[in-house]
C-alpha cells in the first residue's frame, strides 16, 4: 500500500514529479508561490514528513538536500482513483462516469475516448 499524502503535500509531489532532477526545497518553494503562500519553513516541513513517508528520498547536496520522488505519479494516481471509486461507488465505474456526466457534460473527445476503451475493453 502507497502512503497517504495529504492535498498539501500532494502539491509538493507535484513539483517534484514535474521536476526532471531533484529539486532543493528553496526550488520547490518558488514552484508553489503563485499557487500557495507557503513560507520556505513550511515547505521544508512538508518535505520531511514526504521523506519519512517513504514518498520522497533526500539527498545531501553540501549544505542543503535534494527532494526527488520514490512514489511514481502513476502508482500514487491508481491508488486514489480506485481508492475514491471503492469508497464513493462501491467499486462501479458507470456510477462514477454517470455522476460527472450528471454535473459536467462530456465533451465530443470524452464521449469518443470512453467509446475507445470500451471497444478495448471487448464483451466478457
Amino acid at each position: 500500500m502507497k502512503p497517504a499524502i495529504s492535498e498539501a503535500e500532494t502539491q509538493v509531489m507535484e513539483v517534484l514529479w514535474a521536476a526532471s532532477t531533484p529539486v532543493a526545497a528553496d526550488a520547490v518553494a518558488t514552484r508553489l508561490q503563485d499557487r500557495t503562500e507557503w513560507q520556505l519553513s513550511t515547505v521544508k516541513t512538508l518535505l520531511g514528513r514526504l521523506v519519512s513517508k517513504g514518498a520522497v528520498a533526500a539527498m545531501p547536496d553540501g549544505r542543503r538536500f535534494l527532494y526527488a520522488p520514490l512514489l511514481q505519479r502513476q502508482d500514487w494516481l491508481a491508488e486514489q482513483s480506485t481508492g475514491l471509486l471503492d469508497r464513493l461507488f462501491g467499486g462501479r465505474l458507470a456510477p462514477l462516469v454517470a455522476q460527472f456526466a450528471s454535473t459536467r457534460r462530456l465533451s465530443r473527445e470524452d464521449r469518443a475516448a470512453l467509446e475507445q476503451l470500451l471497444k478495448e475493453q471487448g464483451d466478457d
